[in-house]
């Protein structure tokens, strides 16, 4: 697995396709994030853009292989290690660049409430920020892999579903990537950071249930 996960990371590193995310990324935030403003708030930014990055990044990830090589390293590995090794490594490198955007976050932002008559913990927003950001990276690995291969999607209408699954997962009642953005926003509000154990636990499971279901379908049809 190790063998195949800096296989994966080089090809997406080699290829520069992280660009187009990652500038995607870079605008989110240059919008939504001010220097000076409330930590938690804009730690709430930088955690729900992440989301649908990561979706990206895992369909530039699955995909990224010519088939010819793509069935050799299934060949060689197995065709379960092969994708898991594709979807751990674009959560893995999204979550590398959440955590260095909430590092920043944090050292820009100013620890008090909207109305700026309350102080917020530093270390208990970088706590909440860090919980909330794998939540919802790794949601966003869940849509990404849900609507790209092998769930047999055409790609106008797999782009379609990442676009969709990322915005229900960030708006839907009950969904953890909601639930976690929603504790950082009402957090900011009141000045007391929820705790986020049980959004992160279900991202958790959701994302393991995901993962086993599409690596098991990639190795049913090879």
């Amino acid at each position: 697995m190790t063998a195949l996960l800096r296989y994966q990371a080089a090809l997406f590193a080699r290829s520069q396709r992280w660009l187009a995310p990652l500038l995607l990324y870079a605008a989110v935030l240059a919008v939504g994030v001010r220097s000076g403003q409330p930590v938690l708030g804009s730690l709430g930014v930088v955690a729900a853009a992440v989301l649908p990055v990561t979706a990206w990044a895992v369909h530039l990830c699955v995909a990224q292989e010519p088939p010819a090589a793509r069935t050799v390293v299934s060949a060689a590995a197995g065709p379960r290690r092969a994708h898991l090794a594709a979807l751990l490594t674009a959560a893995g490198c999204a979550a590398a660049l959440a955590v260095v955007t909430t590092a920043v976050v944090l050292l820009i932002s100013d620890p008090v409430t909207d109305d700026g008559a309350r102080t917020v913990s530093r270390q208990a927003a970088a706590l909440a920020g860090l919980l909330a950001v794998l939540c919802c990276v790794l949601m966003g690995a869940a849509v990404g892999a849900l609507s790209t291969r092998p769930v047999p999607l055409r790609r106008g209408w797999s782009v379609a579903a990442a676009v969709l699954g990322s915005l229900l997962a960030l708006v839907t009642a009950g969904s953890p990537a909601r639930l976690a953005v929603t504790a950082l926003v009402t957090g900011s509000r009141t000045g007391t950071v929820q705790p986020l154990a049980l959004p992160l636990l279900g991202a958790v499971v959701l994302a393991a249930a995901v993962a086993f279901l599409v690596c098991r379908t990639a190795a049913r049809r090879g």
